[in-house]
Parts: structure tokens; C-alpha cells; sequence
């Protein structure tokens, strides 16, 4: 297999392709590399166990230090025991209000009992469906491993974990806990929150880069469970940061055989599906393309064809089949298999696709050429990819401009928000010109975006319910507490949000960048081989005549030879070819 030719700044960007693992597991691009678009459980409430601290914290405050002394529950005073009934009776607002008075030591209740009303305060707060408000209150515990409810607080961050969005972080918390704490749920009754929480767990884990721990946790959400195929997807990913390829190819295997088995729970089994698949062809391809000591490439045969397999089983359907079909571009490239590479990317750029984003794909093209030394076209492809991106390039450095320096997370978020207003209604609140508005709504659409603005509208709307309570609850110390936690979730999600929406975008703005130098710099390559001052390795990684046959299009048994009159047809979509010679004079 011949070595094809192109500067480590371009193989570099091949050799990392599957390296970062929540790329993997999300819409689009790769981490680096060749750039894609680059249950309720039980309602058991468990009742005394376990330890405590002293003092409690408003929700959404930073706990006081637990001082390792395990409390003691004592007689109830009567306001306590008032309470008790209340909140046994399920009269929840009632309830809320008496209790909170216990917890926070106004009716002389000893530490012990103001620790089960804290905990019984967070149960009917979630009752009332203030989610919020009432996971600010477990998180509290969670954080003191000898309160008396730390074990049984578990359960309902479970609980939570199905009520409120990723980013509210519940992983974190249920991160406060040990593999022994979580086995205590390993029993037929509570299988499916054993299941769970491993899967919580795990996440946690991997978060921390322990991946091998993340992998035994993973291991031990069981097929049966709704969360087995977001642990087959983190399994692999994991694997992969190992650099373990063959596991975790097993993984993403697991998730098509257990879809196609009708496992129940899985949502959009078809999107799932080709992810696997995709997951797969990213995992092979890094482990296809390895530099030897002189950073040149060295081609696994096998694993480039297994690569190339699977980005084919990705349905022409698809979110993903554009990517699939550009990342392939790349293997065909690696594979010096230029007529596939070149008729990967005409596809890419059919009148069907007008919002496609894949200017990775000219530089790949010019280089293709280059390494024909049909230097003539190389220039023109260069020429105008400039023409056309240089200008896209300039604008969405101004609107980024628009938001330079410190604190400008939250004008970021109101910019996501009228984006995608924008795109769902079709305004133009955003003032982006024509040239660059999809692309930037392209940017700003990732899940976990979508992820973090589904959460800041939970905590709008759970607002939304605290402003109809009765006076007396919203005037209350406890209504001003569960005020508080929810604005101060929200500050904190509108921040997170408004970063994670200004990192995409910069990302974005970056690759582009970096894809103009990466143009600029072929037109040097360029320059020196029409002066025969390349040197000796890349002259020689060049195509010479015999080699180039390899990329002509002929018919064969299987297919018939229809040449491209400027129409494209959905159907001839991912079969188109493109013959190219070389010129080079070797």
C-alpha cells in the first residue's frame, strides 16, 4: 500500500480521529481527525438509617463540614411530631413548612431528629415538584456520610436523575457514594435502580478518567436495563481512552445486537444504531493509522477495511450519513483509493445538502490533487475554497468579537436563545448574515446544548409552579430558601450554558482557521514542487503513472458507468466516482 502523500499537518489530524470520548457519543464531529459536522423508580421510602453533622445549609449553599459524628434521634418535640404526621398524612406544603422549622432548630430539636425532618422536607418539596429545590436539600446530604439519610438519599437522587436534565449533575452526587452503598439495592425488588446507579456511578468514574473502575460499573447494568445501551456507549468510549479497540468495538457491537433484539426503553433505536455503527468505523480507523519513527504513516490493512465497513452500514437516512460518508473520505485517502475519496466528497456537496458544513473537505480534495501533481487544479481548489471561506471566516470572528472579555457567558446564552428562536420561527433577532447563519446554527445545535437549554427551561418552569403556591408558602423562609436555590440553579445553568455555547463556536471559528492556514501552506507545497524543491519525502510519497490506474473508473460485473452531466440523482447519492491521473513526472 503506497503512503499517500500529505504534510503531518494533515495526518495529525487523521491519526487522533477517535480519541476524545464524548465525541463518540455525540451528533457530529470527532474530537480531532477528519471533522464530521467534524424511569420512575420504586416509591419505597426508606426510613432511619445511618449518621450526621451539624448545622444546616440553605439549599444551593455549601454545606457546613461534617464533624464525622454519627447523630442520634431522640423523642420528637411536638411541632416535630406534628410535622411527621403531616407529612404522613401527604398533606406536602403543610408538611414542607412545619419541617423546615424543624430542620433549621427552631423548635429545640436535637440534631438527630433535625436531620430526618431535613431529609423528610426534601421528599415533600419533591412531592410538590419543585425538583430543584429539593435536590439542592439531597445534595446537602450527600455531602455528610454520617447523616442518618445519607444511604437512603440515594434512592432519590435515582429519582431526580429521571426528573431533571444531565446537566443539573446528579452524577456528581450519586459520585459521593461507594460500590457497597449501591449493592444494597442488588435485591429482585430494586434491580432496576441497582442497574441505574451503576450506570450514574460509572458515569462519574469516567468523568474522572478512572476508566477502568467506569468499565466494572458499566459491566453491571445488566442487558435488561434501559440504561444499557448509554453504558455500552460509555464502555466503548472508555475503552477507547484505554486504547483498547477490540473491546471496545464489542461494546458498540452490543448496543446494534441488543436494538435489534427489541430491547424495551431504547428511544430513537434507528439515531442509536447508526451512532454504534459510526462509533465503530472512528474506533477502527484510529487504530488503522499509526507514525513510525520518521512520522510517516503506517497502514493496518485490515483495520482500514473494517473501518470503512461499518461507516457503510450508516443509513443513507441518517444525521449521520453525511459524516459518515466525509469521514470515509478519509480512509479511502489513507488507502490511496483517491476515486472514492473524490467521489465521497461530490456527494457531500450535492444541491441536496444545502446546509452541509464541510470545508475540511476542499483541503482534502486539494491535496488528492496535489498528490497528483495535477498542481493547476490544486491552486483553483485552493483559490476558491479562500474565495468562498475566507469571507465566513471574517464574520463569525465579529460576532464572536461582539462578546470578548469577561462575564459574558449570560449575552452568550440570550445569543444561543435567539439563534435557535431564529431558526424555529424564522426571525433574524440575531442579526447573522445569510452567509454564515446556517453554519452557526449548525454550531449551536449539538445535544448537549439542547441538553443544557432543556434545563434552564425546567427550572423556568418549576418557577413557574412556585409562583402559584399559596401566599403563605411563597412569603414564607422556606418558599424565600427554594426561591433562592432555584435562581441560583439557574444563574449557574444560564453560565454553563453560555460557556459550553461560546466554546462550540470558537471551535468552530478555530477549525476554520487552522483549515485556511492548512490551504495556505499547500499553495507553498506547491510553489516549491513547480521549482523541484520538495523534499525527498514527499516527492516520493507523490503518485506516479502505474500507480494511478488504481483510480480509474471502469464498469465491472456489478456496476455500469454513467458519466456526471452536472445533475446529481438521490439515487446515485454515495456511488459516485471520480477518475483522476497523475502527472507527476516519475
Amino acid at each position: 500500500m503506497r503512503k499517500p502523500v500529505a504534510r503531518i499537518f494533515l495526518l495529525a489530524t487523521a491519526l487522533t480521529f477517535a480519541t476524545s470520548g464524548a465525541a463518540l457519543a455525540q451528533k457530529g464531529k470527532p474530537a480531532a481527525g477528519p471533522k464530521g459536522r467534524g424511569g420512575q423508580q420504586q416509591s419505597v421510602e426508606l426510613d432511619d438509617a445511618p449518621a450526621p453533622k451539624k448545622g444546616a445549609a440553605k439549599p444551593g449553599k455549601k454545606p457546613a463540614a461534617d464533624d464525622g459524628q454519627a447523630a442520634m434521634a431522640g423523642q420528637m418535640t411536638e411541632q416535630a411530631a406534628q410535622a411527621k404526621r403531616l407529612f404522613d398524612g401527604e398533606k406536602w406544603e403543610d408538611a414542607a413548612l412545619a419541617l423546615d422549622h424543624v430542620r433549621k432548630g427552631e423548635t429545640g430539636d436535637d440534631e438527630g431528629n433535625k436531620q430526618l425532618a431535613q431529609f423528610h422536607l426534601a421528599i415533600a418539596l419533591y412531592r410538590l415538584k419543585y425538583y430543584q429545590a429539593a435536590y439542592a436539600i439531597f445534595s446537602e446530604i450527600a455531602d455528610k456520610p454520617n447523616h442518618l439519610k445519607f444511604n437512603d438519599t440515594l434512592l432519590w437522587l435515582s429519582k431526580l436523575a429521571t426528573d431533571l436534565p444531565e446537566p443539573a449533575d446528579i452524577v456528581e452526587r450519586v459520585g459521593k457514594y461507594n460500590n457497597d452503598q449501591i449493592a444494597k439495592f442488588n435485591n429482585p425488588n430494586q434491580r432496576d435502580l441497582f442497574w441505574q446507579l451503576n450506570y450514574l456511578l460509572g458515569r462519574y468514574k469516567y468523568r474522572n478518567r478512572q476508566y477502568d473502575d467506569a468499565l466494572a460499573l458499566f459491566g453491571k447494568v445488566d442487558r435488561k436495563s434501559k440504561y444499557f445501551v448509554q453504558g455500552e456507549f460509555f464502555s466503548g468510549i472508555s475503552n477507547v481512552q484505554l486504547r483498547k479497540s477490540v473491546p471496545a468495538v464489542k461494546s458498540f457491537q452490543d448496543i446494534v445486537t441488543a436494538i435489534d433484539d427489541g430491547l424495551e426503553g431504547v428511544e430513537d433505536e434507528s439515531r442509536l444504531r447508526d451512532l454504534a455503527y459510526l462509533s465503530m468505523a472512528r474506533t477502527y480507523y484510529s487504530a488503522s493509522v499509526r507514525l513510525d519513527e520518521n512520522n510517516a504513516p503506517t497502514i493496518d490493512e485490515q483495520k482500514l477495511s473494517a473501518a470503512v465497513k461499518y461507516w457503510n452500514k450508516v443509513d443513507t437516512a441518517s444525521e449521520y450519513w453525511l459524516d459518515a460518508l466525509f469521514e470515509e473520505s478519509w480512509a479511502y485517502f489513507m488507502a490511496g483509493d483517491y476515486s472514492h475519496a473524490l467521489g465521497n466528497i461530490h456527494t457531500i456537496q450535492a444541491p441536496y445538502f444545502p446546509n452541509s458544513y464541510y470545508p475540511e473537505a476542499e483541503i482534502l480534495r486539494a491535496v488528492i490533487y496535489f498528490a497528483n501533481c495535477q498542481y493547476d487544479d490544486a491552486t483553483t481548489i485552493v483559490a476558491q475554497f479562500q474565495k468562498k471561506y475566507q469571507p465566513i471566516y471574517d464574520d463569525m470572528s465579529k460576532v464572536l468579537a461582539r462578546f470578548k472579555g469577561d462575564n459574558q457567558e449570560e449575552p452568550f446564552f440570550k445569543f444561543l436563545k435567539q439563534v435557535r428562536d431564529d431558526q424555529a420561527k424564522g426571525t433574524t433577532t440575531a442579526n447573522l448574515k445569510s452567509d454564515i447563519k446556517p453554519i452557526v446554527e449548525l454550531a449551536l445545535s449539538d445535544r448537549q446544548l439542547l441538553r443544557n437549554l432543556e434545563y434552564v427551561k425546567v427550572l423556568d418552569d418549576e418557577a413557574g409552579r412556585f409562583k402559584k403556591a399559596k401566599a403563605s408558602f411563597q412569603e414564607s423562609t422556606l418558599g424565600s430558601d427554594v426561591k433562592d436555590a432555584l435562581q441560583l440553579a439557574r444563574d449557574l445553568a444560564v453560565r454553563n450554558a453560555g460557556q459550553l455555547a461560546r466554546d462550540r463556536y470558537q471551535r468552530n471559528v478555530d477549525e476554520l482557521n487552522e483549515n485556511l492556514r492548512n490551504g495556505a501552506k499547500i499553495l507553498i507545497d506547491i510553489t516549491a514542487a513547480q521549482r523541484n524543491q520538495l523534499d525527498a519525502a514527499m516527492a516520493g510519497a507523490q503518485v506516479t503513472a502505474s500507480e494511478s490506474k488504481a483510480n480509474l473508473v471502469k464498469p465491472d460485473e456489478e456496476h455500469v458507468l454513467w458519466p456526471f452531466n452536472g445533475e446529481y440523482w438521490r439515487d446515485e447519492l454515495g456511488f459516485y466516482r471520480q477518475s483522476i491521473t497523475s502527472k507527476c513526472g516519475r
